[in-house]
């Protein structure tokens, strides 16, 4: 029973709105033709039982009619006897073959009761598409009289087709509206999500609307502050035990420096310099949270990102901007002046050197990349060297595998500043790192 819901979905569009509107559409299609289909036959069983009903007394009275007129006077009256599904015919006819339907039989039955056995009625078809047949009688004097029979219905009238246009546009268009008010909901419950961050608030929904939406969105307020107010919680303990770290530290240094020269001297102050350094991150990485607080400016991004580069030159880094995107931007300049800080220097430790380039995407949005030529980073570790406290190398030591903290740092604060930080090795070596700004 499971694998034909999942056959099925294969044939269906990927999005729910797209879904429901094929699904109502089908059905309302369905139900449309499945109404005209039986207004068409009721047309159909109507106008066969008004044949049925009438034309036999018509008949025998036109056969009365003709019957008692002279012959010479016969064909001037066989125009005025026509109708729309017959006509008179003064002869034999055409020879044909027994009839096919039920309907011209009981027809020629009924004329052949109407009219007397005097007549000697007896009728053939001459045709089976368009059904048409004969009903043959002899007159009084012995001359033949046939009677042409072409079955049809009611023609259709012209205002029909525009009527049936106009219905299924309204079909559409009813539909259209439904689907739209069942999944705008949806999209601004997702467009909230997506603008959920782990160091601001995002848009609360409002809640307001049929009981099922409003109760959606009650619920994901409710969980949203909850999140907000979890993270703020670990953010707040984060910093309070860097900075609070700090002070013992500072004195357990001056105590250090007060001991006499020697390597257990040198090895305590190394450790306690790896921890103040493990300190200072830590409190960097707990006030990146909130570099979204920051009120944007528009910037000349050349113009800042030559600036940026200027000052690593300026003090000896291999630092050289490669290209350039152009315009302005609405950004956050200190925290984006940070992230790009974190990855210049990452870059220049593990890769000797940097390459800072931007550009615009397809969609118009700024990307901004810090490349290098160091040894890179394993596939399976890109997104995992992004988590705070990760480590490639075992060791703490600075030089070396470093606190595990500047790629985090960059990363959050990228998200901080609505944007997005993305690693990617270079073809030939090295390592790249993009942050994506709407």
């Amino acid at each position: 029973m499971s694998a034909l819901p999942a056959r099925m979905s294969r044939w269906l569009p990927r999005s729910m709105a797209s879904r429901l509107y094929l699904i109502i559409v089908a059905g309302l299609v369905l139900a449309t033709g499945l109404s005209l289909a039986l207004a068409m036959y009721e047309r159909f069983e109507s106008a066969t039982a008004v044949m049925l009903n009438t034309v036999e007394h018509d008949v025998a009275t036109s056969v009365a009619v003709l019957n008692r007129l002279p012959a010479a006077e016969r064909p001037d009256w066989l125009g005025r006897l026509e109708r729309d599904n017959y006509r008179y015919l003064l002869g034999e006819g055409k020879p044909g073959f027994p009839l096919i339907s039920d309907r011209a039989r009981e027809l020629s039955a009924r004329i052949a009761n109407e009219v007397g056995p005097a007549y000697r009625v007896h009728a053939e078809a001459i045709s089976r598409e368009p059904e048409r047949y004969q009903v043959h009688f002899t007159l009084g004097d012995g001359a033949p009289l046939t009677l042409e029979v072409t079955p049809h219905l009611l023609p259709v009238a012209r205002w029909l087709p525009l009527v049936l246009v106009l219905q299924v546009a309204t079909v559409l268009l009813c539909a259209w509206l439904a689907v739209r008010l069942a999944t705008r909901p949806l999209t601004r419950l997702a467009k909230a999500a997506e603008a959920m961050t782990p160091t601001a608030d995002g848009p609360r929904l409002h809640e307001e609307g049929p009981t099922e939406v409003a109760q959606a969105a009650v619920a994901f307020n409710t969980m949203q502050e909850r999140i907000a107010r979890h993270l703020k919680e670990r953010l707040h303990i984060l910093a309070s035990i860097s900075h609070d770290l700090q002070t013992p530290i500072t004195r357990m240094r001056l105590r250090a420096e007060g001991l006499d020269e020697g390597e257990e001297k040198q090895k305590l102050l190394g450790d306690l310099k790896a921890m103040e350094h493990l300190v200072r991150e830590g409190v960097a990485y707990a006030r990146s949270a909130h570099g979204g607080a920051e009120t944007p400016v528009r910037l000349d991004i050349d113009a800042f990102l030559e600036s940026l580069v200027f000052d690593y030159q300026d003090v000896g880094k291999p630092v050289t901007l490669e290209g350039a995107a152009g315009g302005t931007a609405l950004v956050r300049r200190q925290a984006l002046q940070r992230v790009l800080g974190n990855l210049v220097d990452n870059a220049i430790k593990y890769g000797g050197a940097a390459e800072v380039s931007s550009w615009r995407d397809a969609s118009g949005a700024l990307c901004i990349a810090v490349a290098d030529r160091g040894p890179g980073i394993p596939e399976d570790e890109l997104e995992q060297v992004l988590q705070p406290f990760y480590r490639l190398e075992a060791s703490r030591n600075r030089d070396t595998g470093g606190a595990g903290l500047g790629l985090a740092i960059a990363a959050q604060l990228a998200l901080a500043i609505g944007g997005a930080l993305q690693l990617a090795n270079r073809e030939g070596g090295g390592l790249m790192a993009t942050v994506t700004l709407p």
